[in-house]
């Protein structure tokens, strides 16, 4: 019927993958609200079928005869095919409407006044009163109808004064259910248009979460992409740092020997001595020189996983200084972004560079935990430890610098970095980082 055009249900947003049972059960109320519109679209012929049957084989005394009472049910029901069934853009539009409903009654009120069995007919009044009219009309266009079917059920007008009070009993009590089945029905539709409000505003809060999602991956890959850039200088400096403290230190100590040696020429034991120790100075400072170059191009990142390169920098560190050290995995491994992976990585390396500096520890435990959205390395040992408050927050000339670089480099990437120690209570160094897939690079 009319309400064809209005079941329309607003579903929710169906990209917002988290609301899939909000669609389904949209579909399901759209699907239920169909079928009553084709429902309401049968109702009226419905009634006249009904109430042109009886009227031809129980035809009522005061009656219209049947050729005139089946002409205007013809009228009638090419009134409502015109209205409803040939006119679908009409529903919904008030003066279209109205009219048709006008009409309705006009043709319900001869077909009553030419056979009381037409008020199967006339019941249908109630339901487009409430589909096609709005505001107090509805209730006018019920009362109006209230009329007609208790005028039907009366078996015509009143003829005597005193049948005129039945009569306004049936008025009444078709009133009465008609308003209370309308008034169940209005508070139906409120709280269906409310519902719909919901979900619309439902959908749109998921629609606005998945694109500040979004926004913020982007945001965050650009950040990580613009610290990248902007951390050559802070490489160029760490890099200065190191020379000073590895190769320039280590050549000031070769040059220091040699000289000792050429003054030693008569003493040969000394002149050795001298000479072996600048031959270890020289080795020292190449190792620490190869790893300053691994620190500025991670190669295990290039031939295996965050995980595996671990590891191996886990071996080759305590084959190196003889002190035991784990490394565990927890969580699923998964790709991340590369300078995600290398900042683990050198923090990795910096914090068992400093425990072989400083700690004089036996044993040392790498972790690495993959959670949903950070990736944390913690690195700790049982060495001599020392104060916090007491470190300097800047390089000096007895190694702190590498926990300075290391909180430099993490907190370009949007990461954290906590240290926990005291003197002879180990040290726990432990670096949390965005998990950031490395899709997003």
């Amino acid at each position: 019927m009319v309400s064809g055009d209005g079941t329309s249900c607003g579903g929710g947003d169906p990209t917002a993958s988290r609301d899939d049972a909000l669609p389904a059960h949209e579909d399901r109320l759209a699907s239920w609200r169909a079928r009553e519109a084709r429902l309401h679209r049968l109702l009226p012929y419905g009634g006249l079928l009904v109430g042109s049957l009886l009227a031809a084989f129980a035809p009522a005394p005061r009656g219209l005869p049947m050729l005139p009472t089946l002409v205007v049910a013809g009228l009638t029901a090419c009134w409502v095919t015109w209205f409803v069934i040939l006119s679908p853009q009409w529903p919904g539009r008030r003066r279209p409407m109205t009219l048709y409903y006008v009409g309705l009654l006009i043709f319900a009120t001869a077909l009553v006044a030419a056979s009381p069995w037409y008020g199967f007919f006339a019941w249908v009044g109630f339901l487009h009163a409430f589909l096609v009219l709005n505001g107090r009309w509805r209730f006018v266009g019920m009362a109006a109808t209230a009329v007609l079917v208790a005028t039907a059920q009366g078996g015509g007008l009143p003829s005597s004064w005193s049948n005129w009070p039945l009569w306004l009993v049936l008025v009444l009590v078709n009133l009465l259910l008609a308003g209370a089945v309308s008034w169940f029905n209005l508070l139906g539709e409120r709280e269906d248009a409310r519902r719909k409000r919901l979900v619309a505003d439902l959908a749109a809060a998921n629609r606005q979460l998945a694109e500040t999602v979004r926004e913020n991956e982007g945001l965050h890959a650009q950040l990580i992409t613009q610290a990248r850039e902007a951390g050559v200088l802070d490489e160029r400096h760490r890099m200065a740092q190191e020379i000073h403290d590895t190769l320039a230190q280590g050549l000031t100590g070769i040059i220091t020997q040699l000289e000792a040696a050429e003054q030693s020429r008569d003493r040969s034991a000394d002149r050795r001595r001298h000479i072996d120790n600048a031959l270890a100075l020289a080795r020292e400072s190449l190792t620490e020189a190869r790893r300053s170059v691994r620190a500025l191009r991670p190669e295990p990142l290039e031939t295996a996983r965050l995980p595996d390169a671990l590891s191996e920098l886990g071996e080759r560190w305590s084959a190196l200084h003889g002190v035991a050290a784990d490394v565990n995995t927890t969580g699923t491994p998964r790709p991340l972004h590369p300078e995600i992976e290398v900042t683990l990585l050198r923090a990795a390396q910096e914090a068992l560079s400093n425990v072989a500096r400083h700690a004089a520890a036996s044993r040392v435990g790498l972790t690495l935990s993959y959670m949903s959205d950070v990736v944390t390395l913690d690195v700790r040992d049982d060495g001599s430890g020392f104060d916090v408050a007491d470190r300097p927050a800047t390089p000096d000339q007895d190694g702190s610098y590498g926990l300075t670089a290391m909180r430099q480099r993490v907190t370009r990437v949007g990461g954290q970095l906590a240290v926990e120690s005291e003197p002879g209570g180990g040290t726990a160094v432990s670096a949390s980082v965005p998990a950031l897939p490395g899709a997003a690079a």
